[in-house]
């Protein structure tokens, strides 16, 4: 049901606190998932609910009047004691809660996340799911600024105070090689994942103290076609243990092998607010952990024997 004029709504005060940190209103509809006319109605309704103007619209960037600056004052205030109260009546009965906003890891895609909200939906059987998959780092931007209200991503180290994690799987990094090449790791160019994202730049780093000098000649941001190349003899490429569950139907071209630099690993978490859904953390994650055990660690250890104890649950 839409929002009627005249009525101040959480919805309207999150856009309000969007536009007024983001400075407009495109980038705040980019930031919530909306559209730009959808942000801008949101905000005339709650002008017209005060009675009073509250954004600058003629000023480049926008600014705040005084009343706008009074709410966004209370803003936080009141999307806080909001998320409090969904928080704390999701604890007492999961069976109350009316939206789940999920973000996934892009790894999980085919594998644990169908079966995660399968399970879920099963017990919250009046919850409506909204699910999201992506690079961590982004993942982790919807969640701090409550475009989220679960995420599962890689832990990543500018994580700030505001949020509590839950550790789920240590994932190692491999080296991805044609099938019986071993030695493609000296003969053939490194494919390298690309340093935009907060996994490329941790490679990268990771890399350089290690003395490896890199080319920089591949660098792409797809999983799926840094495999794809490997498997056709363009290169070898390092990659996430779960980064090699996309190998699809490039798997028997292809084979992880340890890196040829000291072990790097990185962290899987299930991560919340603090003020958000930290009551019901714990029983997601603790649903999630036979889920990797069986659909991550089980099978990718069986074809990998190696990786016995560097992939596995925390």
């Amino acid at each position: 049901m839409s929002d009627k004029v005249g009525r101040l709504t959480l919805w309207g005060v999150e856009v309000f606190l969007a536009v007024s940190e983001e400075g407009s209103v495109s980038a705040a509809a980019k930031r919530l998932g909306a559209s730009p006319s959808a942000v801008s109605q949101q905000i005339s309704n709650l002008e017209t609910a005060l009675g009073t103007e509250l954004i600058n619209r003629r000023e480049r960037p926008m600014s705040l009047t005084p009343a706008g600056r009074v709410l966004r004052r209370r803003a936080q205030s009141i999307l806080l004691e909001a998320a409090r109260a969904r928080s704390e009546i999701a604890g007492l009965d999961l069976s109350h809660l009316a939206q789940l906003r999920l973000g996934m890891v892009e790894d999980f895609e085919s594998s644990v996340t169908p079966l995660l909200i399968t399970q879920m939906a099963d017990r919250l059987t009046e919850t409506r799911f909204e699910l999201e998959t992506g690079p961590s780092h982004r993942l982790l931007d919807r969640l701090e600024n409550r475009a989220l209200d679960v995420i599962v991503a890689a832990e990543l180290s500018d994580g700030g105070d505001w949020s509590e994690s839950h550790p789920l799987l240590q994932d190692p990094f491999v080296a991805v090689v044609p099938k019986g090449r071993h030695a493609a790791v000296k003969e053939l160019p490194l494919i390298q994942y690309t340093r935009r994202h907060a996994m490329g730049r941790m490679l990268a780093e990771h890399l350089a103290v290690q003395g490896m000098t890199l080319t920089h000649r591949f660098e792409l941001d797809s999983y799926r076609a840094m495999i794809a190349m490997v498997a056709g003899g363009t290169g070898w490429t390092i990659l996430s243990s779960l980064g090699v569950l996309n190998a699809g139907r490039y798997a028997d071209q292809i084979e992880a092998i340890p890196l040829p630099v000291a072990p790097l690993s990185r962290q899987i978490s299930l991560t919340v607010r603090h003020d958000g859904m930290s009551e019901m953390a714990r029983e997601v994650a603790d649903q999630l952990v036979p889920l990797l055990q069986a659909q991550v660690v089980d099978p990718m250890v069986a074809t990998y024997p190696w990786l016995g104890g560097y992939l596995k649950i925390l």
